[in-house]
């Protein structure tokens, strides 16, 4: 439903989708790395390709890919696998509360939304589903959700069965996409000195955390403290205006 109550807008759902398009470019590669990386720790197939379904989570399974690499003991891998997906992920907790905010979610939605959420998805939908015709709105949401979900699993089932005969990602320089699709993200939404102050002090955070701790603690660390800075600069201007 979309939230006024007329039924699923499936209008919304392929903007949403077709709005993610632009990034299957980085998703693509990635995906096929992983499942050469699987493959080569001794998953089949259809292993590979259950884990890109029911985990869809990059840096989570690339990590356990890793571990079956490495022949790491099945106890201990399962425990650390656990703890490392925690950390890389946290950072999903500040989305969810944020788009949660913003969308009148039902069960199964908040369920579906939270099990196909990624970083590029939500950085997509926060900047363009309010310029959608229809708003921000769930069925663009799920759209731009399961647009890269439909490229990962396919792009994984491309690499488990060709994976040997691909390029290396790296070699192709893809890695730069997300970066560069994340700060064109950005930039429309740095308006006004506090949003860029925020957003220079939080960089600069990132950059000296992510020396020493994971990505995913990083950018939940890096959320909370550009939050709390912005808003601790927006109440002593309220303040100094009262």
């Amino acid at each position: 439903m979309t939230g006024q109550g007329r039924g699923f807008d499936w209008g919304a759902f392929g903007r949403g989708f077709r709005v993610m398009v632009p990034l299957w470019a980085g998703v693509v590669p990635f995906a096929v790395a992983y499942a050469v990386t699987a493959r080569a720790g001794g998953l089949s197939v259809w292993e590979t390709c259950l884990m890109s379904v029911t985990v869809f989570a990059g840096a989570s399974q690339f990590a356990a890919a890793g571990q079956f690499v490495g022949g790491a003991v099945p106890g201990v891998a399962a425990l650390a696998l656990v703890g490392t997906t925690f950390v890389l992920n946290a950072r999903h907790v500040l989305y969810g509360l944020s788009l949660s905010r913003q969308l009148p979610l039902s069960r199964w939605q908040r369920a579906v939304a939270a099990q196909f959420l990624t970083d590029e998805a939500y950085g997509m939908v926060l900047v363009a589903g309010p310029r959608d015709p229809g708003g921000l709105s769930v069925p663009f949401l799920l759209g731009a959700e399961l647009s890269l979900f439909a490229a990962w699993n396919a792009a994984t089932l491309l690499g488990a069965l060709a994976g040997g005969v691909l390029p290396d990602p790296d070699a192709l320089g893809v890695g730069v996409i997300f970066p560069l699709a994340f700060l064109g993200l950005l930039v429309p939404l740095l308006v006004g000195r506090v949003a860029l102050l925020v957003a220079l002090v939080s960089g600069l955070g990132a950059w000296g955390l992510g020396r020493v701790l994971p990505g995913g603690l990083v950018v939940l660390l890096v959320g909370v403290g550009g939050a709390l800075l912005g808003a601790l600069i927006s109440t002593r201007r309220a303040e100094g205006r009262a």
